[in-house]
């Protein structure tokens, strides 16, 4: 069974707006890619979004200064910038979730994303460096926290066990709700670290619940659920809803297999690779998977080394 880090997980639940660089530096389209070329240097920075009266026109980057002087030569830096931009660029929003971020970068491989918010305002721009530099501050800041909380919950989670069969959380899944997409992940896993049971068992629930969740929004006809139950010695997740199902199990366990439609996959979700994510999370998983009527995957992930050899 992998082992799953903590930064692993941080992917699935911080959002863009808290790894960002916010203070954006733009131009407009009318400097000349000579002004450009000074403005990269100073800042230290390789591109910049292009700004016209308030709005983002464009994108421009120290690759097409590179090629405006590879046609042009020394004349290349009297070129407008906005001959040279990409217009339209793609966007990531803010309140996504960085697995989003990383899903782009890998598939565009593109060296940063402009980042608006709903309103499809410029907040802030969004680079390889600025995902590990944030991540890395998150964990930092989360160390002594993670120790303090460990400290006082140590024991909490066998109490509990000795009074309750189990514990229960039903969690509710909308379709097509991208905006509150991972909350029921987040509550899983948050009832989970209060209960004292150890971190890495908790990443590989909160990774597999989010895919699972993931799935239900993008392919529920209008909802579905996420039940957690936890027991004394195992973890079961069941993720269920009244979709379309899958037509064909075994292809949808491959890597890149996905019947998600393109504007889903232009968001960055529906890679084909959810499942495999459950898989490798889970002790034990079973699909099933009526077509047309429902879906059910359910997973087991055991809290301890003995449990899994039984």
């Amino acid at each position: 069974m992998p082992n799953f880090t903590r930064l692993q997980e941080l992917v699935y639940e911080v959002k863009i707006a808290d790894v960002m660089t916010k203070d954006v530096i733009t131009v407009g389209p009318d400097i000349t890619m000579g002004e450009l070329r000074e403005i990269l240097r100073d800042s230290n920075i390789s591109g910049t979004p292009v700004m016209d009266q308030g709005r983002m026109v464009g994108i421009i980057s120290i690759e097409d200064l590179i090629k405006a002087l590879v046609e042009g030569g020394m004349n290349g830096l009297s070129i407008r910038v906005g001959d040279k931009m990409t217009s339209k660029p793609l966007t990531i929003r803010s309140d996504e979730t960085v697995v989003l971020a990383v899903n782009y970068f890998n598939r565009y491989k593109f060296g940063r994303f402009p980042v608006v918010d709903r309103d499809d305002n410029l907040v802030g721009i969004l680079t390889r460096g600025d995902i590990i530099s944030g991540l890395l501050k998150q964990l930092e800041h989360e160390y002594h926290h993670e120790e303090m909380l460990r400290h006082r919950v140590s024991h909490v989670f066998e109490d509990l066990i000795s009074d309750l069969t189990c514990i229960k959380l039903h969690c509710n899944v909308v379709a097509r709700d991208f905006e509150r997409a991972g909350e029921a992940s987040s509550r899983i896993k948050r009832a989970l670290t209060r209960l004292g049971v150890s971190p890495q068992i908790v990443r590989r629930v909160a990774i597999a619940t989010y895919e699972l969740e993931i799935n239900i929004v993008i392919h529920a006809q209008e909802r579905g659920e996420v039940i957690a139950e936890i027991q004394s010695e195992k973890i079961i997740i069941r993720a269920v809803d009244s979709g379309p199902g899958i037509p064909d199990i075994e292809k949808a366990m491959q890597p890149g297999w996905s019947t998600a439609p393109a504007w889903i996959r232009e968001m960055g979700f529906g890679a084909g690779m959810g499942l495999l994510n459950v898989q490798r999370c889970a002790d034990e998983m079973l699909i099933e998977s009526p077509h047309g009527q429902w879906t059910s995957v359910k997973i087991e992930i055991y809290l301890n080394e003995k449990s899994r050899d039984n």
